[in-house]
């Protein structure tokens, strides 16, 4: 054992702000601590809670990391501070492995791998402070994780000392979080750091690129950023580190990066561990390190002196009503940018070469989103549900979760038999939420396993849970072949996956609500547990068919929770897939071929993926084109083996933003015996009676969620459900499809007009939405004796619309008096008003020469008309709202204009005394 590295810890900045986080903690218990990148607050703090250094009581102190690769490097850099190895007095577990003893102290651990002990320990025994680091993340489990550990130091341990840590971080909101209603909050420690100054070389492309969308990057973007990087080289020196969005363009930019004099390494939560030890350790040769967001924070990466910014990120995104979610890409916030800019300056002046515009920057979001808003929550509600608090309205959450987004997971986790309607997780659902897993896939887990075996069902959820390469190809079950057969990274992570997930599966976790045909599900062959690996922590079983799930810290379970019921939800029984073939190698029965889906592979890949996503169980509607249950359009690409299938479980679909169909990326050929038995609860039979092609559709429907499975004609449909279809017809396609003669119109526009000039009692009839509002007061009894759209144009809208006059009052008697239908003009003629002005005043179109000697303009409804005077042939010669003053002065401008024109017609010179006439000259001689 080598002697602790004194010098190295004294070196490190935040030794000058513990005895501040001790008194904190020592009289708050909680704190939130905010340090600059590179000043120890991962290594040298737990260290000194733990009394392991600085010679303080000895304590046992858990680190939460974001992510696997953090939780690592911390307990190495940890270890080596100590003279140790990992194991020892620090060690780590991430999901899969465990490198720890019975004398460690310090733990780091991943905010997944909290969570799960916390549902099965809530009062964490024997841990006496929890450190959340890089809580500004906001990922959705560290959220979670906060909000639990202080339910439990509210109601279970008030000893349980808190720390949230974090290089940038909002402190306000966090010390309002950890003070969970104290004046004041949790006390905020801030530790100065020695930083080196950074220049910034703003970058841009030369030319404009194409704005992210989906998962796609335009490789015009990615072309750019490998130039900035050899520009970086040239211009710099030091190693470069390069921050992409995904693990597909560190791979694009690697390929554009040939030739250069520098090491080019990709380092992602992905990579081996022997690719992330090499770019976290020193090096004699100069590197390119290419990287996610993983080395944002958390992890030094010695030697950098450049950093090249993409300034593009990869956040969750849900659609709920379609069951499709994803990454996205997006730009990157400021205050990631300010994360990433600072690796140069870790050890040394550098510089940041950002590829984006100064005046772009000013338009970034401040602050990445919050994961707990813009995420699928499937995963969150079943946690809540298992802790006691199924809407989550009790836990101190940063932001509280969206109803929408919770209701959606809702749904998800009853069609899963996760929770009861009301939200209380059943004991099926205690054991999903053990296995570390989407409920999606713990569901295809647990039932998938009786139906193929574990193993197989073990192996198909491990490919599930981490997407494949793309070069594996769109179809799950030779993807599966070339895993099996495969020796790269991706298919070495995918067999550990796979051996932890199989054995996770070995304790069954209750029925399933869908697939299950007996009051429980017999043991398979080979589901005995099977010891974990020296070194490694096995996953505890999730419990079996009668346990209870754990209540809330210092609640009574609900009602009900000590026994819940042990009941199939209906459905069809799960294709047995095991009928026949060789054992497996797992001591399970090799699947048989499903009907119509092709090999044993196929079969097995097809239910394992519809039980993961049943609202995506696909009908072909043409060559390569599909209907998925969830009513979105799917499109698989062109050569894909799985076009010609009938059926397809759509394992991975993504859609653009303006594309009609989602793009197939990964599915199963399936068949339609196990499409009903996987998505079972989206089964319905019933009349569906609809406005259709312009029409009344009435048709006896079995169907599959969107999907039609069986169809035929209804002779005699409600008459309800036909009164509901001709209404939406008339909001579809108007008040048209209504006889509208054109005293009907004329009937709307007095009745619109008196609307918007005298109110009351006078009704809207001018919005088709507020007539449609009345169907009941002025189309009855005509629309509901209706059948078909021919019966709409039989019915009189002038007639129905009289129903609609204010009869009670006896308003409706003065309807000629306030609106009248013509009024008289001074040469005797009656004139028809129009009122189908909307916002106008009714519109008197009459020649001239009848309104001579009429001095005021007429009125209705104390709106004076608006005048049209007509020459004798009837076309427009002025318009007024004003008679007198268009005799004083129009009128000589018009009769100066139109009486050579029209010489048989009167054109006097004072019209206020001359005859009013429709005449001409001759015929007023007689």
């Amino acid at each position: 054992m080598t002697a602790i590295r004194q010098a190295e810890l004294d070196a490190l900045p935040v030794r000058e702000a513990l005895p501040e986080l001790v008194s904190a903690l020592d009289g708050h218990g909680a704190a939130v601590l905010c340090a600059p990148p590179g000043t120890g607050k991962t290594t040298l703090v737990p260290l000194v809670l733990a009394g392991l250094v600085g010679g303080g009581p000895r304590r046992r102190v858990v680190v939460a990391e974001p992510r696997r690769i953090a939780a690592r490097a911390a307990a190495r850099r940890m270890a080596w501070l100590l003279g140790e190895q990992v194991g020892g007095s620090v060690g780590f577990t991430v999901r899969g492995e465990r490198v720890a003893g019975p004398g460690t102290v310090v733990e780091v651990v991943t905010t997944g791998v909290l969570l799960q002990r916390l549902q099965r320990d809530q009062e964490l025994s024997g841990v006496d402070v929890v450190i959340l680091d890089e809580c500004h993340e906001r990922h959705l489990d560290a959220d979670t994780v906060a909000a639990f550990l202080l339910d439990v130091r509210e109601t279970l341990r008030p000893e349980l000392r808190l720390v949230a840590a974090s290089a940038t971080t909002d402190a306000a909101g966090w010390a309002r979080v950890l003070g969970h209603g104290r004046p004041g909050g949790a006390p905020v420690v801030m530790a100065a750091g020695v930083s080196y100054p950074v220049e910034t070389v703003w970058a841009p492309p030369a030319r404009p690129v194409r704005p992210p969308h989906g998962m796609r990057v335009d490789p015009a973007q990615l072309t750019h950023v490998a130039s900035v990087v050899r520009r970086a080289l040239a211009e710099r020196s030091g190693d470069v580190l390069c921050f992409l969005p995904g693990v597909g363009e560190l791979a694009r930019v690697a390929g554009q990066l040939g030739g250069v004099d520098a090491e080019v390494l990709q380092i992602h939560g992905r990579a081996p561990a022997a690719v992330q030890d090499a770019a976290l350790a020193p090096s004699a040769h100069r590197r390119v390190i290419l990287a996610t967001a993983v080395a944002e924070s958390s992890l030094t990466v010695p030697g950098v002196r450049v950093v090249v910014d993409s300034g593009l990120a990869r956040e969750p995104r849900v659609d709920h009503a379609r069951g499709l979610g994803a990454l996205a890409t997006v730009r990157a916030s400021r205050a990631a940018g300010r994360q990433r800019a600072g690796r140069a300056g870790r050890e040394a002046p550098g510089a940041v070469y950002r590829c984006w515009s100064q005046a772009e920057d000013g338009r970034l979001p401040a602050f990445p989103s919050p994961e707990i808003r813009i995420a699928d929550l499937a995963q969150f509600a079943l946690q809540a549900a298992c802790w006691g608090d199924p809407d989550a309205a009790g836990l101190a959450l940063p932001d509280p979760p969206p109803a929408g987004a919770m209701a959606a997971a809702r749904e998800v986790l009853v069609a899963v038999g996760a929770v009861t309607p009301d939200g209380r997780a059943t004991p099926r659902g205690v054991g999903m939420s053990r296995l570390g897993l989407h409920p999606r896939l713990a569901r295809a887990l647990l039932d998938g396993a009786a139906a193929v075996g574990p193993r197989r069902a073990a192996e198909l959820v491990a490919l599930l849970s981490e997407e494949p390469p793309r070069e594996y190809g769109d179809d799950l079950a030779a993807a599966w072949r070339r895993a099996r057969a495969g020796g790269d990274a991706y298919a070495t992570r995918w067999r550990a996956e796979a051996t932890r997930l199989r054995r996770s599966a070995a304790t069954p976790a209750g029925p399933s609500p869908t697939l299950s045909g007996a009051e429980s599900t017999p043991p398979l062959p080979g589901r005995e547990a099977t010891a974990p690996p020296p070194g490694r922590e096995a996953t505890p079983p999730p419990p079996g068919p009668g346990a209870t799930p754990p209540p809330r810290p210092g609640a009574a379970p609900p009602p009900g929770r000590e026994a819940e019921p042990r009941r199939p939800v209906g459905g069809p029984a799960a294709p047995d897939l095991r009928a026949s073939g060789a054992g497996g190698a797992d001591g399970s029965a090799a699947p048989a071929t499903a009907a119509g889906a092709g090999s044993g592979d196929d079969a097995a890949a097809g239910l394992v993926a519809a039980l993961a996503f049943p609202e995506r169980v696909a009908k072909a509607k043409g060559e390569g084109a599909f209907l998925m249950a969830s009513g979105t359009a799917a499109e698989l690409g062109d050569g894909s083996r799985l076009r010609s299938a009938p059926w397809l479980a759509v394992a991975v679909a993504d859609r653009g933003p303006h594309s009609a169909s989602a793009r197939v990326r990964l599915g199963a050929v399936l068949d339609e015996d196990t499409a009903r038995a996987a998505a079972a609860h989206l089964l319905a039979s019933g009349d569906e009676v609809r406005w259709e092609d312009g029409d009344v559709a009435a048709r006896a429907t079995h169907r599959l969620g969107a999907i039609a499975l069986a169809v035929r004609p209804l002779k005699n449909p409600d008459p309800a459900l036909v009164r509901a279809a001709l209404l939406e017809g008339l909001r579809s396609d108007g008040l048209g499809l209504l006889r509208w003669t054109p005293d009907a119109r004329a009937l709307r526009a007095r009745l619109g007009f008196l609307h918007r000039t005298l109110g009351g009692a006078w009704p809207d009839v001018a919005d088709d939405g507020a007539l449609l509002a009345r169907a009941d007061d002025w189309l009855e009894p005509e629309l509901s004796r209706a059948r078909r759209r021919a019966d709409l144009a039989r019915i009189d809208a002038g007639q129905a619309l009289n129903r609609l006059l204010p009869w009670a009052t006896g308003e409706a008697a003065r309807l000629d008096e306030l609106a009248p239908e013509r009024i008289e003009v001074p040469s005797g003629s009656r004139i028809r008003l129009d009122y189908s002005a909307e916002h106008g005043q009714p519109v008197l179109a009459v020649k001239l020469q009848e309104l001579f000697g009429l001095a005021e303009t007429p009125r209705v409804a104390g709106v004076p008309v608006l005048v049209h005077l007509l020459s004798p042939a009837g076309r427009p010669a002025a318009v007024t709202a004003d008679l007198a003053s268009f005799w004083q002065g129009g009128y000589l401008a018009v009769r100066a204009e139109l009486r050579g024109r029209y010489p048989k017609h009167p054109w006097p010179q004072d019209p206020a005394t001359a005859e009013p006439t429709r005449h001409t000259n001759a015929r007023l001689r007689r």
